[in-house]
């Protein structure tokens, strides 16, 4: 192993916590943004909804371009942009200046989001060996810092400009740095040969997959609150208890799936995710108290953190041509974290937010039954030393 490859991988590591650091310090200190500017509960929505939608619209434009340039130079110029972005949303001073930078901040981490999964999977087929759930879980360590920093801020009376402005600027001449330690995966050329190819029907299948699943993590994202105060009875201490204990099991889950690949392989993990996550997802909904929900909070977790790790690193292995199979996959995966939070609004007015919620459950039971469609085989490019030295000799 090289000191090129051992640095490609800390660099990719890095920028997951990074990227969870910048986009978590952002949704952790709104309530700050709200009285900054005098925001409405509407206009929240609507901030959110444009940075989402930024993200996703440079997403779907990844395929091709990812296939041309490479997530090393998408990564090198993308990191520094959304530091930019989000030092553009701590600066704003009004509410139009404020949307277009949610909006330049969205498009800038909908290419990192993008070109750092496939440069993961470019790390770990260069190691032969699973390595992806490892990178996700840098960014539950990334969100879960930005909740501890913004905490501390909070403390302290650092207000939202502050707060938000001294993680971006830390965070820019990192990003810079980290832009040396990426690998290049082949040569452009070839690869844009190969993101002209339609993709193979296992991109989409993993892609939808993956729109199960971050519609799962994005419902208890927004609503898992307002389920334990509203219906549950919980106080706004305890409420405030499930998403953080969530990504507490995320983050373990995430720390020790690639080893559970190794032993179990995609297939079976993805099913046994599923029944966990629609189980717990059950036992949420059928609590009796607040605290038996957010104890099972932390079983969901455990249960949809390695899904779209393991979906993302399989996509990368499905062509000859890793970024543009992420890009498919990912975009797919994530009009599920927009569109799960309005399904579930849009239920619970017809009915109750507890019926609503019921959605996770039937989520839970798809993703394991398409996790039976997969092949039973692992890709060889995870256990083979030729993928690994095609990679290094790329870089």
């Amino acid at each position: 192993m090289t000191r090129e490859l051992r640095s490609a991988r800390y660099g990719a590591v890095l920028t997951f916590v990074l990227a969870g650091l910048m986009v978590g310090t952002m949704t952790v200190r709104i309530p700050a943004l709200t009285d900054k500017l005098g925001l409405s509960e509407a206009m929240v929505g609507t901030i959110l909804l444009v940075w989402g939608l930024g993200a996703l619209v440079t997403m779907q434009s990844m395929r091709r371009v990812m296939a041309r340039l490479g997530s090393r130079t998408l990564l090198r110029a993308g990191g520094p942009l959304t530091a930019l972005g989000l030092l553009g949303v701590a600066l704003a001073p009004d509410l139009p200046l404020l949307m277009v930078a949610v909006a330049l901040f969205g498009m800038a981490f909908g290419t990192v989001d993008v070109a750092m999964n496939a440069q993961g999977s470019a790390v770990e087929q260069a190691y032969g060996r699973p390595l992806m759930n490892g990178m996700h879980a840098g960014w539950c360590v990334g969100a879960i810092s930005a909740g501890g920093l913004g905490s501390l801020a909070i403390a302290v009376g650092l207000p939202f400009t502050a707060n938000v402005a001294l993680v971006a600027l830390v965070s820019l001449p990192v990003m810079v740095l980290l832009g040396r330690t990426y690998l290049q995966e082949r040569p452009a050329a070839e690869a844009a040969r190969k993101g002209r190819k339609r993709m193979p029907p296992i991109v989409y299948l993993l892609g939808t997959i993956m729109f199960f699943a971050f519609m799962v993590e994005g419902t208890v994202a927004d609503w898992n609150g307002l389920y334990m105060r509203d219906e549950l009875g919980a106080p706004e201490a305890v409420a405030a208890l499930g998403y953080p204990v969530f990504e507490v099991g995320m983050l373990i889950a995430r720390l020790t799936g690639d080893r559970l690949r190794v032993r179990f392989g995609v297939r079976g993990m993805l099913t046994v995710s599923g029944v966990a996550t629609a189980g717990f997802f059950a036992v949420v909904l059928l609590a009796p108290a607040a605290l038996v929900a957010v104890s099972a909070m932390f079983f969901v977790g455990l249960g949809v953190a390695t899904i779209s790790p393991l979906t993302l690193s399989l996509a990368g292995t499905a062509t000859d041509a890793p970024g543009p199979a992420i890009a498919q996959a990912g975009a797919m995966g994530y009009v599920g974290l927009l569109l799960g939070p309005v399904v579930i609004g849009f239920l619970s007015d017809a009915t109750s937010l507890r019926t609503a919620l019921g959605i996770g459950v039937v989520l839970g039971v798809l993703i394991a039954l398409a996790g039976r469609l997969l092949p039973r085989r692992e890709p060889a490019e995870l256990t083979s030393l030729p993928a690994r030295e095609a990679v290094e000799a790329a870089a």
